[in-house]
């Protein structure tokens, strides 16, 4: 390729340095050192200049295929487009149907404990109301024996009061003031019972209490997709 270049420079100089033919832009160069020149030239020039040729003769072709292959490319590339767009689609739609199947679960976690909670905050105000009927009934009967008790005591003294002359208004008095006070003790008695029940009555419905706002906890957290806290 050097002398290609070579050949070239020593062309232009020959024809800068022909004498020119007067009245004319025409020179006299020497014919066989032209011609010698551009058959140096000929020869240098290297086979890709052909194959350059080549390329120009078939250069529609060569476009068209470019284009085929450009159209290929294009294809393959929407082809592959729609491939990930449905694969993406569908790996949605398996983790929203996931998500659902998780949230199912959760509401029926939730329901389960709310109903088993329910379940033991009524079996345990069933269990207070017995305990404190059969402490009402023991401390009636109780209540009821000791009066008993005492009536009966003051009419004995009653009686044995009565069989003395001297004493009989002391007895009856004495036997009015034990019926009092045996009247006395068993509405104390009663009172007490009844304080007792209205304590273990609030108890529970402070633990119902705690249960219903356990359960509305829950029902907020399955609204807003949170894990639901059942701790008091």
């Amino acid at each position: 390729m050097y002398r290609v270049f070579e050949a070239l420079d020593e062309l232009v100089t020959i024809v800068e340095e022909a004498r020119g033919l007067p009245m004319t832009a025409s020179c006299v160069v020497p014919r066989g050192n032209l011609l010698d020149l551009l058959d140096d030239v000929r020869e240098a020039l290297p086979g890709e200049v052909d194959d350059a040729q080549d390329v120009l003769d078939h250069r529609e072709q060569m476009i068209g295929d470019a284009q085929d292959h450009a159209t290929r490319t294009l294809t393959d590339a929407e082809q592959e487009a729609i491939r990930v767009v449905t694969d993406a689609r569908a790996q949605a739609e398996s983790m929203v149907s996931g998500a659902q199947t998780e949230a199912d679960r959760r509401v029926v976690d939730a329901t389960e404990a709310a109903q088993d909670m329910v379940a033991r905050a009524r079996a345990e105000a069933e269990r207070i109301m017995r305990s404190a009927q059969e402490q009402h009934d023991a401390t009636i009967a109780r209540g009821h024996d000791e009066a008993d008790r005492m009536v009966a005591a003051g009419r004995a003294e009653q009686v044995r009061l009565v069989s003395q002359t001297e004493v009989v208004q002391a007895a009856y008095a004495e036997s009015a003031r034990i019926q009092d006070a045996a009247h006395s003790e068993a509405d104390r008695m009663r009172n007490e019972c009844d304080s007792y029940v209205d304590g273990k009555l609030a108890s529970l419905e402070d633990q119902l209490t705690k249960a219903l706002r356990t359960i509305g906890r829950g029902r907020t957290s399955l609204r807003s997709g949170m894990a639901a806290d059942y701790r008091e």
